[in-house]
């Protein structure tokens, strides 16, 4: 993009005023609320033992994994409410927040699940006194629904196995999207098995009700805040691909167009769910920042060919249609507290950077750090150097250009560089190790974790 398009990208006036942290209260009331929930989820269950459940080892095996099953489903319920994407909670308690507690509440709904799978059949294999595989094939045939309750165990099985760490980085995003979307499948299948077979809702009218209302609550949560006001929104602001610009090697910028989008109330450094209206693109959003600040009429991202889609994206035509999801993240100038700034942007990751360059208000000293391998990963230096001269002094721009022998990016570096390091707000976005060794130096100089914003690459949404 030309600086003359970089003037009119940045004409946005800074929409949120003054400084300061997100308050925890919001994290400390959905915390208690899921706490709550857990508890009435427990103690419903309780109701429901006789003592035959407690009788013997084995009838004691089964309840366990009747308990194990039910804060399985509890849990499962609540990580997909967690990314359901419900405007208060997404607020309150900010959308990387509640991805983090999703990816860390996850294994243990399909441990607990586990375990159901497998107490149940010890117990009731213990209680008829046949092998294991012979009390599985048993319960498989002589039970409504649970053939399909095992199809929801794999699929769920699928979708946890892909999300950790190693196997998703063995993927594209494509791949595990498809995959990890196999959990709303296995949710489904587990609700009927669960309500019609469950020994702790046969006979038992409140625990029934109570768990058919917190499926109904999650489908409606997903239903509408997922897919009803994105494609309303979407029709609402008509997005439409402006054109495509090549940045430099492997890397283009799509600038769209479309009417009233300052009403999204999107900023500098959030990002969006994109679709674009193509073969290749619509049935999967991809997560994609902000790479300039959005104004009334246009919104820009920039893109790294780092898969099938992203590579793709060079071959949008003019006048595609968009469907957006969004604005998401935290990474916005409203949470810087000081009056000097540094941004720290590696390859690519400097795309929020650029765009967050433009939401701080006047009287903000920045230090921007772009570090790239080559020469040809410098992106956007015309619009960098246009910003810096324009600011009178109050944007420094350093081009760290090389190996990673050449800038250490360690205390002493880092100190040398920007001798207010310390006593300023960091904000980064750029690969792992990039973000890990310029955290360790923020904590070396005294740092806190309220000052030090990271957006590593990965995938933003669930």
């Amino acid at each position: 993009m030309s600086s003359g398009d970089s003037k009119s990208m940045s004409s946005v006036a800074l929409r949120q005023s003054g400084f300061g942290h997100r308050s925890s209260a919001g994290a400390d009331w959905a915390s208690l609320l899921l706490g709550l929930g857990l508890g009435l989820t427990i103690a419903l269950q309780a109701t429901t033992i006789t003592r035959s459940d407690l009788e013997n080892f084995y009838s004691i095996v089964v309840s366990i994994s009747r308990l194990s099953a039910l804060v399985g489903a509890y849990f499962s319920l609540i990580g997909i409410l967690l990314v359901s994407r419900i405007p208060g909670v997404e607020r309150s308690v900010g959308h990387d927040r509640l991805v983090t507690w999703h990816r860390k509440l996850g294994p243990y709904a399909l441990y607990l699940v586990g375990f159901h799978v497998f107490f149940v059949i010890l117990g009731y294999a213990g209680q008829d006194h046949v092998r294991l595989y012979v009390e599985l094939w048993r319960i498989l045939n002589q039970y409504s629904w649970m053939w399909a309750a095992l199809a929801g165990f794999v699929a769920m099985l699928l979708a946890g196995i892909t999300s950790y760490k190693k196997a998703r980085a063995k993927m594209s995003y494509e791949t595990w999207w498809k995959i990890h979307t196999l959990m709303y499948l296995a949710i489904s299948l587990s609700f009927v098995h669960q309500i019609l077979d469950g020994a702790m809702f046969i006979g038992h009218p409140l625990n029934r009700r109570y768990w058919i209302a917190l499926y109904i609550f999650m489908g409606f949560s997903i239903i509408w805040w997922r897919v009803g006001i994105p494609l309303i929104r979407s029709i609402r602001h008509n997005l439409k691909v402006e054109r495509v610009v090549v940045e430099g090697p492997g890397i283009v910028s799509v600038i769209m167009h479309g009417r009233k989008l300052t009403n999204l109330s999107a900023q500098g450094g959030q990002f969006f769910g994109w679709r674009f209206l193509t073969r290749s693109h619509f049935l999967i959003s991809h997560p994609y920042s902000l790479s300039a600040a959005p104004t009334e009429h246009f919104m820009r991202i920039t893109v790294k060919n780092l898969g099938d889609h992203s590579g793709s994206l060079a071959f949008l035509k003019p006048g595609t249609r968009v469907f957006v999801e969004g604005p998401y993240g935290a990474f916005t100038a409203g949470r810087s507290s000081r009056r000097n700034v540094v941004l720290i942007g590696g390859g690519v990751g400097i795309t929020p950077i650029r765009a967050i360059m433009e939401e701080f208000g006047p009287g903000v000293q920045m230090d921007v750090i772009f570090r790239a391998s080559r020469q040809s990963d410098i992106v956007f230096q015309d619009e960098l150097n246009y910003l810096a001269a324009k600011s009178h002094g109050a944007i420094r721009i350093h081009y760290l250009i090389g190996p990673r022998a050449h800038h250490s990016m360690d205390a002493i570096y880092l100190i040398r560089l920007v001798p207010l390091f310390a006593q300023s707000d960091i904000f980064i976005c750029g690969p792992a190790p990039l973000v890990d060794v310029v955290r360790q130096a923020a904590k070396a100089l005294g740092v806190p974790n309220s000052r030090f914003h990271d957006e590593a690459f990965a995938f933003h949404s669930e």
